[in-house]
């Protein structure tokens, strides 16, 4: 095969008129030619850090969206589905990734649990560790959530990074707003990458001591604009990333955005494209090719250089999008689950005080972290209740591997005016998740999740609508453009009730994440995530 373009060389930075010469997969040939072709060929565009599981997408399904948009591979870290299944989750992911032309690298999941201070599914050992790492499509040691197990030396956390340094496999790190000696003392354990920068400082301290940043723009963590000046000096240091993208967005758009932001902004275009394609394949040693003779044929051709729209994406030599269509099939694959818990009552959401005040959780827009504020307590007959006047709603996380009563709080910014929305995606230990005005709309959400055994909802006055997710209660088993037409009905319908955030969904699903400061809900209880202990409601 031979393929004619402005040839895009990132390595030597020059753009030239050529033609690419593709035989067995691997590109035998790059020449200058002169032709009258407008479009240009490049490499394509690798997601540094992803979970695949919450695009709501089995890997082969993801494959087929994100090749629209120029990506030819991704470094995920399945430990969403590890958190309810454990190892065999991981396999699972391997193995579905493996049926379609798309270059997956998973990671082997550090931390499952995230901490012992949630249930989970499963738990993956430092013995599972060493097993999954001595897997060659195992990559790298997945993001070392629990930061305070390094800073504190717990042996098992230490005998998981031993592992990956005796293999050889990059460690991935994830210390939001971790600074100073802390910090530093989380580097010289050996890990060098970081994607939970949210500000300028806390990324250029980080980069100054040899950690590499990864730019995070998903569908609830936006850290882009906070980050995105530091690209022209750093930008041998850095990658994009998604981190966690709902299934509506990656229709719309994958890393070929955050490349045209950056462009936009007047950026040098061989930066943007170290940053966006190169330095992935770096790091983690990844078998994808750079668009150099020898490599293999994985690259796309686009319209432009400024707004990278894709006109054909190409993975070992074979065609996967071509003008619009994705050639990327569906594959069969057997349903896997984890999902042990009764309906509840009503009754079960009360929580009785006599308290003046209570803590609440803020949730923030575009962001993981939280903070923790005071609120009047609004009571009925004793029992603790939403406030929907002041924005003060009840939370509630449920076990959804045993029958366990559920933990309660309340929240600050998700708006709704009625009814409620849950879901079983609650990162990382996947419990199910709700926020609603009252105890009936709350139990109802709860409910129907439990019904389905998976999946988001949402409950108003009117009417109720769930996308099921019966893949371990986290995935569906149905096509990518279905699903994000269903979770686009969803998101309006949460909108409709009164939520004002970008994406309310997404949002919910981080505040059971104890691992991201300040204030979470864990199964447990309440959680403070800054000093690492539960805490009162009451205050």
């Amino acid at each position: 095969m031979k393929l004619q373009g402005n040839i895009v060389d990132i390595k030597n930075k020059r753009i030239f008129k050529g033609e690419v010469t593709v035989e067995n997969g691997k590109v035998l040939n790059i020449v200058e030619k002169e032709h009258d072709v407008n479009h240009y060929i490049m490499p394509g565009f690798v997601d540094a850090h992803i979970h695949i599981e919450s695009s709501m997408l089995v890997p082969s399904e993801f494959a087929k969206l994100a090749v629209k948009h120029g990506t030819v591979s991704t470094v995920s870290d399945p430990h969403e589905i590890a958190n309810v299944l454990g190892v065999k989750g991981v396999k699972f992911m391997i193995e579905n990734g493996k049926d379609v032309p798309f270059k997956f690298n998973f990671g082997a999941p550090s931390c499952v649990p995230a901490t012992y201070f949630e249930s989970a599914g499963a738990v993956i050992d430092s013995e599972d560790i060493k097993t999954l790492l001595q897997n060659p499509d195992i990559k790298y040691l997945a993001e070392m959530m629990n930061y305070p197990g390094v800073l504190f030396n717990d042996e098992e956390v230490m005998k998981k990074i031993a592992w990956a340094k005796y293999y050889n496999k990059p460690v991935d790190g994830h210390a939001p707003g971790l600074r100073g000696d802390a910090v530093s003392k989380y580097i010289s354990a050996g890990i060098y990458t970081d994607h939970e920068c949210f500000t300028y400082d806390e990324a250029l301290e980080k980069l100054q001591k040899g950690m590499k940043i990864l730019i995070r723009e998903g569908s609830a963590a936006k850290n882009f604009e906070a980050l995105i000046d530091l690209l022209p000096v750093y930008f041998e240091n850095m990658m994009f990333c998604s981190d966690d993208k709902h299934p509506d967005d990656l229709i719309v758009s994958h890393i070929n955005a955050l490349c045209a932001r950056a462009i936009s902004k007047g950026m040098d275009l061989f930066k943007v494209l170290q940053v966006a394609c190169v330095n992935p394949v770096a790091h983690y040693n990844l078998d994808v090719g750079l668009l150099q003779k020898g490599d293999d044929a994985d690259f796309i051709v686009v319209e432009d250089l400024k707004d990278f729209k894709t006109l054909q994406t190409y993975i070992n030599g074979e065609l996967v999008f071509n003008k619009g269509e994705s050639f990327i099939e569906a594959v069969t694959f057997k349903n896997l689950n984890n999902f042990n818990c009764d309906k509840k009552e009503v009754s079960d959401f009360r929580f009785e005080s006599s308290t003046q005040y209570i803590r609440v959780i803020e949730a923030l827009e575009g962001q993981l972290v939280t903070n923790e504020i005071k609120s009047d307590a609004k009571k009925e007959n004793g029992n603790l209740v939403s406030n929907i006047e002041n924005d003060v709603l009840k939370m509630a996380v449920i076990n959804r591997y045993q029958n366990q009563k559920p933990a309660i709080a309340f929240i600050k910014n998700f708006g709704l005016k009625e009814g409620a929305i849950a879901s079983s995606v609650g990162h990382d230990s996947h419990n199910i998740i709700a926020v609603g005005v009252s105890d009936e709309a709350i139990c109802k959400a709860v409910n129907l999740i439990i019904e389905n055994k998976g999946g988001i909802c949402a409950i108003s006055n009117f009417e109720e609508k769930i996308i099921p997710l019966p893949i371990a209660g986290i995935m569906s088993d149905e096509d990518g453009v279905t699903v994000g037409k269903q979770y686009e009905e969803l998101d309006v319908m949460a909108k409709t009730m009164g939520s004002k955030l970008n994406a309310p969904y997404m949002t919910l699903s981080f505040m059971a994440l104890l691992v991201i400061p300040s204030l979470k809900l864990s199964d447990k209880g309440l959680f403070d995530g800054t000093n690492f202990k539960f805490t009162s409601l009451e205050r």
